[in-house]
């Protein structure tokens, strides 16, 4: 067998390995040949055996199984282990230790050459069995520590200065090559000792802070880890103090900043902290110092750090568009808080603070204000431009200002949300100052806004969008509602509000009265098509033009008349504007409770007052009308007539919604001019049935001739007997009675089609079938001792069967149709027939009050 104990640094060529022989065996000096390879693990720089002795680890002077392993970029450690074991039993990072080579040491018994690592107050002494072992070790352990001095074996730097001069004049070979290359050999072979070395990194310190900032990446002011690797090391190996450092870095963080560089203010805000525990003596470690020169140079910085915070949040739009970096404007504010402290461990009051930040804010209303009236060129069109012109550029510059305003509540309101989650409510007072930066930005766009409204001609309303578009941005902000612009604005506009509905209330008016006195009463179809278009007309009595409605909606209730025939073009075009007016100053949405109420009440009275004069108007135009249609038979209820009536119906649904208020004596208003509604609509069904039933009794005075022992009726008798001798006198028809049911029929339908309201068509029926019915049973009363003539019989027994089947088909209930008046009606005409069918022997030739679906 052979044993073998290979290791990274073993030679991969092939080599004669000794292999153990049995005790019997003839072959005592066997060798094998072998290759080995062993991979180098990739966190391993260098491994073997050595001999080690220090004063924290390896205390005892023995040989050991070295390994030098990178732990991380930058942190190296020598780890000792023992056979067959995974795990290190010792080990010493490198970190601060500088490697040298050391003569050998007496008394220590292993190892020939000999190199230490040495460190402030500990120092470790390693020893290989040959040079080359010492040289590679050296030089592995050299590169792990980073350190400035390279180590030169005694017998390479006796060649290179045989005369025993400046062993640093020289490096090596390669190292001089290198030099030479980038013009450095000059610093390599120069005594550090004679440096300034203070200058030097501020100059090494600001170049590579350009270097950083012309990177393509955004670093915002931060180093790479490799650059803050090289600028610790300069430091460290140097002695450049960490306030000069920092108040280098600070300063030139400000130049950045101050050109235009995006610099994080937490960076700004870590670099100015570290100064300050310098200057006040606070250091968390305790070990502090500062010179004169430094605590100077911290006073300057600090004023100009100020000026530049102040600055900054002076153009928060700018110097963080759209709230980016992120939480960069809270960083700011915190670091500005910081700077204003007169000391590190005194905070300073809250208020100063405030008092700081409103007056860059009030700057920064002025900075946004101005930018934005640049943006829209608003001073070239303001001074020469004509008044519509001047309210389309204000117009426009309240959509831009109010764009401003949300940017503003959008990306930079962090400060206000991180507040209410903060432990110590930092800065809750952020929202009162944006909300008086706010004030203080629309206080600057006001002055052009009144500019443009006073240019104005009187009586214009096309101001109005202006204000629906600011306040509906202002009555939805907590802080700006109702603020100082806010009533601004409210107070230029409620004279315009109330000279409006003034002029808007004789205007209408006025078109009721001329309408209705030139009105046709021709129902409107279609009228979503025509009335928007139409302009109010003019009054009289005022000289001026009187407004258009400006652009309204069509009203909802207007969706279902597309097809159907409804009012007068006067009742259509009041309830319109009435809708179209209470809908607009709805939309202005007022944000003053009390005035808001008071439009509202003001306009619903309104509303009653015209709906009020329109109903008695229609009143009078109908009994006129009606005075004007004859009484007989050929009577057809006129669809003008009609047209009133649906007037009348429109009225009442519309005082649902246009008069209608909650409580008090607004909702006893509205009872009024609802009752008042239902009395006219009651008397013109009085008026119509009695005008119906007037026809009727023409119709019984044309029968009352044939009573008995008239003058009439004994003509027509003696006239028909003595012409029977010679002809066939044919016997009276029933032409009257047809004309009659074809009066009530037609007129039926003509009330079914045209009026539009069920319920008041019943009510009409029942009326006129009940007065029909108590007319005929007068009339039959006043001949009660006298027996009817049959041609009287005839017609009243057609017309009273008619009219119960038609009125029964129009709907009219069981209980009106067979009243006790019907039942008397029935009962004489019943017996009357009965005794014409006995005494007559022609009888009624089919006419009969029985029930029979025959008769059509």
């Amino acid at each position: 067998q052979v044993v073998l104990y290979p290791t990274s640094n073993s030679p991969k060529s092939p080599d004669l390995h000794k292999m153990i022989v049995p005790k019997n065996s003839q072959d005592s000096d066997l060798k094998i040949k072998l290759a080995v390879r062993m991979d180098k693990p990739p966190h391993m720089k260098h491994c073997g055996y050595l001999y080690a002795l220090g004063q924290k680890v390896w205390k005892r002077w023995k040989k050991r199984y070295f390994v030098l392993v990178q732990v991380s970029q930058y942190t190296f450690a020598m780890c000792s282990y023992r056979e067959k074991k995974s795990e290190p039993q010792e080990l010493m990072q490198l970190e601060g230790y500088t490697v040298d080579y050391t003569a050998p040491h007496t008394g220590l018994q292993g190892g020939r050459m000999f190199f230490n690592a040495v460190k402030e107050g500990d120092t470790v002494i390693f020893a290989s069995d040959d040079e080359q072992d010492r040289i590679l070790w050296v030089q592995a352990m050299y590169r792990a520590t980073g350190q400035s001095y390279k180590p030169i074996p005694a017998s390479q730097a006796q060649k290179m200065n045989p005369k025993g001069g400046n062993v640093n004049t020289e490096i090596s070979p390669l190292y001089a090559d290198r030099g030479q290359k980038h013009g450095m050999d000059e610093f390599i072979s120069a005594n550090p000792c004679k440096f300034d070395h203070a200058s030097l990194f501020r100059l090494l310190q600001r170049q590579t802070l350009d270097h950083r900032l012309n990177d393509s990446y955004s670093c915002l002011g931060w180093f790479s880890p490799g650059q803050v690797f090289v600028l610790d090391e300069y430091c460290a190996r140097y002695g450049v103090r960490g306030c000069h450092r920092h108040l280098c870095y600070l300063t030139e963080l400000i130049e950045h900043s101050e050109n235009g560089s995006v610099i994080d203010p937490t960076l700004l805000h870590y670099s100015f902290a570290f100064c300050a525990s310098h200057v006040h003596g606070n250091r968390p470690d305790g070990i502090g110092t500062v010179s004169v020169e430094e605590k100077e140079r911290f006073e300057e910085i600090k004023d100009r750090l100020s000026s530049l915070l102040e600055n900054q949040i002076s153009h928060f739009r700018y110097c963080f568009p759209f709230g980016r970096p992120e939480g960069a404007l809270k960083a700011t504010l915190s670091l500005l808080e910081r700077v204003l402290m007169k000391d590190i461990a005194t905070p300073i009051p809250a208020e100063e603070v405030k008092k700081v930040v409103r007056k860059c804010l009030e700057k920064a209303a002025l900075i946004n204000y101005t930018r934005l009236t640049e943006y829209a060129k608003i001073e070239e069109t303001m001074n020469q431009a004509t008044p519509a012109r001047k309210l389309e550029e204000v117009l426009h510059l309240a959509e831009l200002c109010i764009e401003v305003l949300q940017q503003n509540e959008e990306h930079h309101s962090e400060v206000r949300l991180n507040s209410i989650l903060s432990r110590l409510q930092a800065f809750a007072w952020w929202p009162e100052l944006l909300a008086e930066h706010a004030e203080k930005f629309l206080s600057l766009y006001s002055v052009d806004m009144d500019s443009a409204l006073e240019a104005q001609p009187q009586d214009s309303w096309d101001s109005f969008p202006l204000f629906q578009l600011l306040n509906n941005a202002l009555r939805n902000d907590t802080f700006l509602c109702n603020g100082k612009f806010h009533k601004h604005l409210q107070e230029i506009f409620v004279p315009m509000v109330i000279r409006y509905i003034d002029l808007m209330e004789s205007s209408i008016a006025q078109s009721i009265h001329r309408g209705l006195e030139q009105e046709s009463w021709q129902p409107v179809k279609s009228i979503t098509n025509s009335l928007p278009n139409v302009a109010l007309p003019k009054v009289p009595s005022l000289p001026l033009n009187l407004p258009q409605i400006p652009s309204f909606t069509t009203p909802t209730w207007m969706t279902s008349l597309y097809d159907s025939t409804n009012g007068s073009a006067t009742s259509e075009d009041l309830f319109w504007k009435l809708d179209a007016l209470q809908m607009f100053v709805f939309d202005l949405h007022w944000p003053e409770p009390e005035f808001a109420s008071h439009l509202e009440q003001r306009l619903k009275l309104m509303a009653t007052d015209m709906i009020e004069a329109c109903v008695k108007r229609t009143r009078i135009a109908f009994e006129l009308k009606l005075q004007k249609m004859n009484k007989t038979t050929d009577l057809r209820i006129p669809p003008s007539l009609c047209t009133m009536f649906n007037v009348l119906v429109d009225a009442k649904k519309q005082t649902a919604k246009l008069c209608i208020l909650d409580g008090g004596q607004e909702q006893q208003y509205h009872s009024k001019i609802d009752d008042l509604i239902e009395e006219t609509v009651k008397e013109i069904i009085s008026l119509l049935v009695s005008k119906v039933v007037s026809v009727l009794e023409g119709v019984l005075s044309k029968l009352s001739r044939y009573d008995e022992g008239t003058f009439f009726s004994s003509l027509v008798s003696f006239t028909v007997k003595a012409a029977a001798k010679y002809v066939d006198v044919p016997k009276p028809g029933m032409d009257l009675a047809d004309t009659y049911i074809m009066f009530v029929r037609q007129n039926q339908d003509i009330l079914r089609e045209k009026v539009n309201e069920e319920m008041y068509i019943e009510k009409l029926f029942d009326q006129w079938y009940s007065n029909s019915m108590k007319v005929i049973c007068l009339w039959l009363a006043d001949r009660l001792d006298v027996q009817l003539h049959i041609y009287q019989l005839k017609t009243l027994i057609k017309i009273v069967k008619k009219t119960y089947r038609d009125f029964r088909l129009q709907g009219v209930l069981e209980g009106t149709l067979n009243s006790k008046t019907y039942d008397t009606v029935h009962s004489r005409l019943t017996v009357e027939e009965a005794t014409v069918s006995v005494t007559d022997g022609g009888g009624l030739q089919g006419i009969t009050m029985k029930d029979s679906d025959e008769e059509e």
